[in-house]
C-alpha cells in the first residue's frame, strides 16, 4: 500500500473515531484480534492434519503411502514450527541503567504516588538512559501469549531539563497509558504493534524459507489496516494520557513541560551536540563531558533555546503520520493551556529526584559515550590537523604553480575545514586546466555550488558521473536531495531518471 492510500485510511479512521469513539475502539479490538484468530486457526489446522496423518500412518500397510505420509509429516512439522514461532515472538527489554529504590528513593516515592492516584499497574523495572525522552514500555515475555512487564525509561538529559513538577506531569502522562479502560486497551494494542513489528522483521529477514515467505505475504496485506487502526487509537491515547497528566499534576505543569521538551529537544540536536563535536577539530578530547555538563548548558543557554522565534516555529509544525504523538499546538489546545516560554529551572528533576546519584549516572554515561566515540573523534582530530597543516603549506603558493594533485589536495583540505568559499576557486581553477578530466574534483565543485544555492552544481554532478561511473551513485544522491529541497520530489525524480538514462 502506498503512502497516499495509507494516509487516506488514517484520516478516514480519525473521523470514525471522532464521531463514534466507542464503536471505533471495538473495531480496533476486532482488527487486533484477527491475527490471533488467523494464527490460531492455522495452528489448529496443522494439529488436526498431524493427528490425521499419524492415524493414517499407523493403520497403513502400504509402503508408498507410508513414505508420502512421512514426508507430509515433515512438512507439517516445519509449518508447526513457523506458526509457534509467530506466537512466541519475543522482544528484548529496553536498554539502560536499571535503578532501584535504594538509588533514588524520592523518584520511587513520586512514582508510587502517581500510581496510587491513577490506580495504575505496578512497574517491574525502571531504567535511565542517555536519551532526551521518557517512556513506558510494555514488553511481552511470551509473544502473543502475553505475560508482559512494565518498564519505565527515563532519559538523564530529560531529567536535567525538566522542573520537578514538569517531570511529575511526564510520569503521570506515561502512567496514563496504562490506567483506566482506555489505558488497558491502548496498552494491549501497543504490545500488539511491538509484537507484530518484531514478527514482520523476523519473517521478512528469512531467506529461502517459503513458509516464512507465505506468512510474510499475509502479514504484509494485513499490516496497513492494522497499523492505520492502531495508529489512530494510539494518537487518541496520547491525548488521554495528557489529560491524565493534567488531572494528576495540573494543566499548567503539563503544558510548560511540553513546551520545554519541544524547544530543548530541537536545541540539543541543532546546537548542543554539533558544538560538542566541533571541538574535535582542535582538541584530542572534549573540553567538557556531555552528560555532566548538560545541566549547566541548559541553564546558560536558556535564551538561546527558549525564545519566541523558536516557540513560534514549534507551533507551526503539524502532526505527522510518522509519530503517534500529536504536534505541540494540538496537545496544548487539548489541555486548554496557552503556549508560553518556560521559565529557567532553579532545581532540575534530576537533582530533586535522583540527588547525588544523578552525578554518578552522568559520569557513567560520559565514560560510555567516550568509549564509543573516542576512535572516530581522534580520527577526525587527526584529519583536521593534517588538513590545516596542508593548507598552511599550499596557501602561500599561487594556484598556477600547484600540480593537479596538489590542487585537489588543497581543495579537499579546505572543504574538510569547512572553508567552502575558499575551496570553490581552487576547484574551479583545477577544472579549467587542459590536462583533465578531474571527475572527483568536479563532484566536489558541484556539491559546493549547490550548498551555496547555485543550481549549476547539478550540471557539474552530471558531468562528474559521466566522467567516472564509480561516482554516479553519490552524484545522483546529492543532486536528488538538493532538488527535493528546492523543487520537490517530482522534479528530483525526473532529474535522477534523466541522468540514469544518460549513464546507460
Amino acid at each position: 500500500m502506498d503512502d497516499s492510500r495509507y494516509e487516506y485510511l488514517v484520516r478516514r479512521f480519525e473521523l470514525d473515531a471522532h464521531h463514534n469513539p466507542a464503536t471505533f475502539r471495538s473495531k480496533v479490538l476486532l482488527v487486533s484480534s484477527l491475527a490471533y484468530v488467523a494464527l490460531a486457526l492455522v495452528l489448529l489446522l496443522v494439529i488436526a492434519l498431524g493427528v490425521a496423518a499419524f492415524h493414517w500412518l499407523r493403520d497403513s500397510r502400504n509402503v508408498w503411502v507410508m513414505v508420502h505420509l512421512g514426508l507430509f509429516a515433515l512438512f507439517l512439522t516445519g509449518l508447526l514450527y513457523t506458526v509457534l514461532r509467530a506466537f512466541l515472538t519475543r522482544l528484548s527489554p529496553p536498554e539502560g541503567r536499571e535503578i532501584t529504590r535504594a538509588d533514588a528513593p524520592k523518584l520511587f516515592e513520586l512514582i508510587e504516588r502517581i500510581q496510587r492516584k491513577q490506580k495504575g499497574p505496578p512497574l517491574h523495572r525502571v531504567v535511565v538512559d542517555r536519551s532526551f525522552n521518557a517512556a513506558i514500555a510494555q514488553v511481552p515475555r511470551f509473544g502473543l501469549f502475553g505475560g508482559h512487564r512494565n518498564h519505565l525509561i527515563l532519559g538523564l538529559p530529560y531529567l536535567y531539563a525538566m522542573a520537578p513538577r514538569e517531570m511529575a506531569a511526564t510520569l503521570a502522562h506515561e502512567y496514563g497509558h496504562l490506567s483506566g479502560a482506555h489505558g488497558k486497551l491502548g496498552a494491549w494494542v501497543y504490545r500488539q504493534r511491538l509484537t507484530f513489528g518484531a514478527l514482520m522483521d523476523k519473517v521478512s529477514s528469512s531467506e529461502g524459507n517459503w513458509l516464512d515467505s507465505l506468512l510474510h505475504t499475509g502479514l504484509r496485506r494485513f499490516a496497513p489496516y492494522f497499523n492505520a487502526y492502531t495508529f489512530v487509537l494510539s494518537r487518541q491515547d496520547e491525548y488521554q494520557a495528557d489529560a491524565a497528566a493534567g488531572r494528576t499534576v495540573g494543566h499548567a505543569a503539563a503544558g510548560t513541560g511540553l513546551c520545554r521538551g519541544e524547544l530543548l529537544a530541537d536545541w540539543i540536536d541543532e546546537a548542543f551536540w554539533p558544538r560538542l563535536y566541533a571541538q574535535a577539530a582542535h582538541h584530542p578530547k572534549p573540553l567538557f563531558p556531555p552528560y555532566s555538563s548538560m545541566r549547566t548548558a541548559f541553564s546558560a543557554s536558556h535564551l538561546d533555546w527558549c525564545n519566541q522565534e523558536r516557540l513560534n516555529a514549534a507551533l507551526l509544525r503539524k502532526s505527522s503520520l510518522n509519530d503517534t504523538h500529536p504536534c505541540l499546538r494540538d496537545r496544548l489546545e487539548a489541555l486548554e493551556v496557552p503556549a508560553a516560554l518556560p521559565a529557567p529551572v532553579e532545581k532540575s528533576a534530576a537533582e530533586a529526584l535522583l540527588g547525588s546519584f544523578a552525578h554518578a549516572l552522568a559520569k557513567e554515561f560520559d565514560q560510555a559515550w567516550w568509549e564509543e566515540e573516542k576512535s572516530a573523534w581522534l580520527t577526525h582530530h587527526r584529519e583536521q590537523r593534517d588538513s590545516r597543516q596542508r593548507i598552511a603549506e599550499l596557501s602561500p603558493r599561487p594556484l598556477e604553480s600547484l600540480s593537479p594533485f596538489e590542487l585537489q589536495e588543497y581543495g579537499g583540505a579546505l572543504v574538510n575545514c569547512d572553508r567552502a568559499a575558499e575551496a570553490l576557486p581552487v576547484f574551479k581553477h583545477l577544472l579549467q586546466r587542459p590536462d583533465g578530466p578531474f571527475p572527483r574534483a568536479r563532484m566536489h565543485y558541484g556539491r559546493l555550488l549547490m550548498e551555496a544555492g547555485d543550481g549549476r552544481g547539478l550540471d557539474e554532478l552530471a558531468q562528474a558521473a559521466i566522467e567516472d561511473r564509480s561516482l554516479a551513485e553519490r552524484c545522483l544522491q546529492c543532486g536528488y536531495v538538493f532538488l527535493c529541497r528546492e523543487e520537490g520530489e517530482e522534479e528530483a525524480g525526473r532529474w535522477a531518471e534523466a541522468l540514469t538514462a544518460r549513464l546507460g
